[in-house]
């Protein structure tokens, strides 16, 4: 099915968002496609075993063949277990400065269940040694590990399939005399190539995750860039998946029964509050957008043992919320300046202030988010106040 996200960027977002300066594209890392930088043409010129100590990784690995990491083949080993709790063994084939998206490679592996004959995938994951006893006939030459690594590393069990489930990133396909694994501890092999000595695999994916200064697939000129965002909400588009597991159907023009097409959407009400807060503040605190501001105003009264200040602020508080402006009244025992501080702090829009003007019939009113200060006639605070909470929400 397909998903859409709509993205609020923030540095404090749980997702990477990739995106060009000109608007096309725009994607979550875990989706985002990409054309990587070309391979730099391979120096080996015939296939070879060369001993080379100490190169478990692609970085000692080309250090020592002196060599870019883009002229090797890295070959990593999933597990992965299905819902009819098959086990299989999978092996990608990618070039060496790639990493592969988990979150592809779980898609890929989810649209191959029926394969295995299963529904879903359960779980997948990088298997560590002891997760490997389980399987291994022999203990795997790891770092080492060539594209054809033999199917009798796995032992034969009924729930784990007898073959490695073997799959090439379009990054690794094209690759000439490239440098790989040569499936003993301490050796690698140079000059190798698809066909001559090594088989291609048949299943050819697109698991390689996009990164910030790649170029973009609808426009090379165009590079990729990077952002954090949060999630507010999605769209999925479920088309007839579920519908027909569900017997869900109705009857067309021709009286022929078909499955319903489904979608759905959702909005992170939460993450709304957290996308807002992320991009509308300053040193002091919050700015509410009035729209979704817990309350529109506060009334603050400077000194609770002024009769006249809380007379006169008690009346505001209840006109106010009468005329449809959410006011909060702080009469609590603190200086004027903590309850200034406060409102601050936690973004009221407006704060109203029964303070010295009130002698002459004035209270002082602040807008919170560019610091503007009026001074009102008691009379005019109401009708004041509720225009500016409208004029921000129409």
């Amino acid at each position: 099915y397909k998903r859409q996200e709509f993205m609020v960027l923030a540095d404090a977002g749980e997702d990477e968002v990739l995106y060009t300066e000109d608007g096309q594209y725009a994607a979550n890392v875990e989706k985002a496609v990409s054309l990587p930088a070309d391979a730099v043409p391979s120096e080996f010129s015939e296939y070879k075993k060369l001993e080379t100590p100490n190169t478990a990784t692609i970085e000692t690995m080309a250090t020592f063949l002196d060599c870019s990491p883009t002229q090797i083949v890295k070959n990593v080993l999933y597990q992965a277990v299905y819902d009819n709790d098959q086990t299989v063994l999978v092996l990608i084939n990618i070039r060496g400065d790639q990493d592969v998206n988990e979150t592809k490679l779980q898609n890929a592996l989810t649209n191959m269940a029926a394969d295995y004959d299963a529904s879903t995938l359960l779980s997948l994951e990088v298997p560590d040694p002891e997760t490997q006893a389980k399987w291994a006939a022999k203990p795997l030459p790891l770092g080492y590990i060539a594209p054809n690594i033999a199917d009798d590393y796995i032992q034969k069990q009924k729930n784990v399939a007898p073959k490695f489930l073997r799959l090439v990133d379009k990054t690794a396909v094209d690759l000439k005399n490239f440098a790989t694994g040569a499936n003993e501890k301490g050796y690698h092999v140079v000059g190798a190539n698809w066909g001559d000595p090594f088989t291609l695999p048949k299943t050819v994916v697109d698991i390689r995750e996009a990164t910030a200064g790649d170029r973009a697939v609808h426009d090379p000129s165009q590079t990729i860039q990077t952002a954090r965002g949060i999630e507010i909400g999605h769209i999925f588009q479920l088309g007839t998946k579920y519908s027909k597991a569900m017997g869900a159907t109705y009857t067309d023009e021709g009286g022929k029964s078909q499955p319903l097409v489904m979608g759905c959407y959702g909005i992170g009400v939460s993450r709304l509050a957290q996308a807002a807060v992320e991009q509308s503040y300053d040193k002091n605190g919050i700015i509410w957008p009035v729209a979704i501001a817990p309350y529109h105003a506060v009334v603050v009264v400077p000194n609770i043992k002024d009769a006249d200040q809380m007379a006169a602020a008690e009346k505001l508080y209840e006109d106010l919320n009468a005329a449809g402006v959410e006011t909060l009244l702080d009469d609590r025992k603190e200086r004027a300046g903590v309850k200034f501080k406060d409102s601050e702090l936690i973004g009221i829009p407006f704060r109203v202030v029964t303070g010295r003007s009130l002698k002459e019939g004035k209270v002082e009113a602040v807008k919170r988010a560019d610091g503007e200060s009026v001074e009102l006639p008691l009379d005019q605070v109401v009708n004041t106040v509720k225009q500016w909470v409208d004029a921000a929400v129409s």
